[in-house]
């Protein structure tokens, strides 16, 4: 059974330098938003190895509506207008105050405001009340639709892959646009790409934003894998993707042009890498054998690392992209 971290609640950490739950920015005008690490799921591709069969993670972390709002303007209030996007290791939706969470967002500098997930929690009701607390896109994962090879990348039993579409054509008529986020799998889905391409088609009620985007089967140190299958380069993918946009007339390569996306001024990164710093303990991290410390208002992972919360430890930086930090103990 997993642990799971309440912030602030069980654990005094910033919103900022973490992947696994908090805001990302990434130096363009788009915030990466992530009120949860928890995932119903266990894809057997997912790149960040969630849900509850994870074989790296052992804690979950679920951030304070009101904590994460403050952290959220406190970065509007450094670079202006964002969009905001409602993201996660794992399943946006299994924040119990996500509606609260995208009514909130309405009411602050944002140019627009998306949500990606797996679509097993929504239902016609939860659609509506997102429209009118105002969501404007939602970002919906279909890798199959053959209902067979569907629950097989879904990871369960459990999923319904004709309820996913029933609920996909009811958000191309909410006035919510959709845009269906299918991973490529070579050798496994090919065909079911093609489906998923003349489906999503053929429900398309898009006026702003594009509403399909493939994305590339990759393996991750830390992420599972489909054993028998090998990512294939950049340019064969790219040069599929053509031959679909051909075959199909639809775009199918996504840019941040087209979502307005553009390079904007980055949150102060605090510490660089090779630098060495004391950090406050606090918590248990994502992964086993890891502690998040604290410095300066970030957060910060630390690797191989067994101390006790509240512990001061000193700490060499190793990465710090994005604010994202991760950190040895010394």
């Amino acid at each position: 059974m997993k642990k799971i971290i309440k912030i602030p609640e069980d654990a005094e950490i910033p919103l900022i330098g973490l992947i696994q739950v908090g805001i990302i920015d990434r130096g363009t005008n788009l915030l990466q938003i992530r009120p949860t690490s928890i995932c119903n799921l266990n894809c057997p591709f997912c790149s960040t190895d969630s849900g509850q069969f994870s074989l790296f993670h052992s804690t979950e972390y679920i951030a304070s509506l009101d904590y994460l709002l403050d952290w959220i303007e406190e970065i509007i209030r450094f670079k202006g207008r964002i969009h905001a996007f409602i993201d996660s290791v794992g399943e946006p939706l299994t924040y119990e105050k996500i509606i609260d969470l995208i009514h909130s967002l309405s009411e602050m500098e944002v140019e627009s405001i998306a949500l990606e997930t797996n679509g097993t929690l929504l239902n016609e009701k939860i659609v509506d009340e997102m429209k009118e607390a105002g969501l404007e896109r939602i970002n919906l994962s279909i890798h199959a639709l053959d209902e067979s090879l569907a629950k097989e990348l879904a990871g369960t039993k459990d999923y319904d892959v004709k309820r996913i579409m029933e609920i996909a054509k009811y958000i191309s008529e909410s006035g919510i646009e959709l845009l269906v986020t299918p991973v490529w799998i070579p050798g496994i889905n090919d065909h079911e790409i093609e489906r998923i391409i003349e489906f999503v088609k053929s429900i398309n009620k898009n006026k702003r934003w594009p509403f399909l985007g493939i994305q590339k089967y990759e393996i991750h140190k830390y992420g599972r894998k489909i054993k028998e299958v090998k990512p294939i380069s950049w340019w064969k993918f790219f040069k599929k993707i053509s031959e679909w946009e051909k075959r199909f007339g639809v775009k199918l390569r996504l840019r941040p042009e087209y979502f307005g996306i553009r390079k904007t001024k980055i949150y102060p990164i605090i510490f660089k890498k090779g630098e060495k710093i004391k950090v406050k303990v606090k918590c248990e991290g994502w992964m086993r054998n890891e502690m998040i410390g604290v410095a300066n208002n970030r957060s910060i992972t630390v690797v191989n690392c067994k101390a006790k919360a509240e512990d001061i430890i000193k700490v060499k930086i190793l990465e710090n992209k994005h604010n994202l930090y991760i950190a040895e103990k010394i």
